[in-house]
């Protein structure tokens, strides 16, 4: 594949998709738009892709060809970066797209789609990477303490119980970080999502629900976070 000049390498994104069509219209969209994009047909050649060009963000197919599938190549990728990572799934995929968002997984986007949808969703994951990132190093934000075990530390994106570090996908650090800025508050579904996915994300709110469950699992009791029935979730 060639490479576009003037293209910076920091807006390389890896498609794995075993869809030459699919593949090859959603390349033609993000060439349109400025980015880099490298296609994997294969869970193992997207794990190369991955190591070598060390992407801003991985469109990723759940239903791949071979020994590993999307949600195999999500596990792995998890397990070494926080790099954000879209699902590709088809709509009676749903149990493999809760999977895959518990496995780490920032977004999906259900077959068939707009080329423009999924672009304008790689725009905005990328844009809130990139605040992120502009913010953590323009100042360093106090760390947040959550009881006596828990620290949020946004500027370093880590958080810590009894002082261990624990691993959080980017979307579940970033659902804590926004929990954690609006303590003592009653949040529903849709306002969650709306500030941490962005406005205007289209998807289940259900999302949300699995990044909760996530929280609590990896965080533990100290983690001191409510169901709000009929509204979403506070943390106190």
């Amino acid at each position: 594949m060639s490479e576009d000049v003037g293209v910076s390498e920091e807006a390389v994104i890896v498609i794995v998709e075993d869809d030459p069509n699919i593949a090859d219209l959603v390349e033609l969209y993000l060439r349109r738009d400025g980015y880099r994009p490298y296609q994997a047909s294969t869970g193992e050649q997207a794990l190369e892709i991955v190591a070598l060009r060390r992407p801003k963000l991985i469109l990723l197919d759940i239903g791949l060809p071979g020994e590993l599938d999307g949600l195999d190549v999500c596990r792995s990728i998890r397990a070494e970066s926080d790099v954000p990572i879209i699902l590709l799934t088809a709509r009676d995929d749903e149990v493999d797209r809760v999977l895959g968002l518990e496995l780490g997984a920032d977004d999906y986007v259900t077959k068939p789609f707009s080329p423009r949808e999924l672009v304008a969703r790689v725009k905005a994951i990328l844009r809130r990477a990139d605040a992120s990132a502009t913010r953590a190093g323009n100042q360093r934000p106090a760390p947040i303490e959550l009881g006596a075990e828990i620290i949020v530390d946004s500027a370093r994106r880590e958080v810590t119980v009894g002082g261990a570090a624990v691993a959080l996908a980017a979307r579940e650090f970033d659902l804590l970080l926004h929990l954690s800025r609006n303590r003592g508050l009653a949040l529903s579904r849709r306002q969650l999502l709306d500030g941490v996915w962005g406005d205007g994300w289209i998807g289940d709110d259900r999302t949300v629900d699995v990044h909760v469950r996530q929280l609590r699992k990896k965080l533990g009791d100290g983690l001191v976070l409510e169901t709000v029935w009929g509204v979403g979730y506070r943390l106190d």
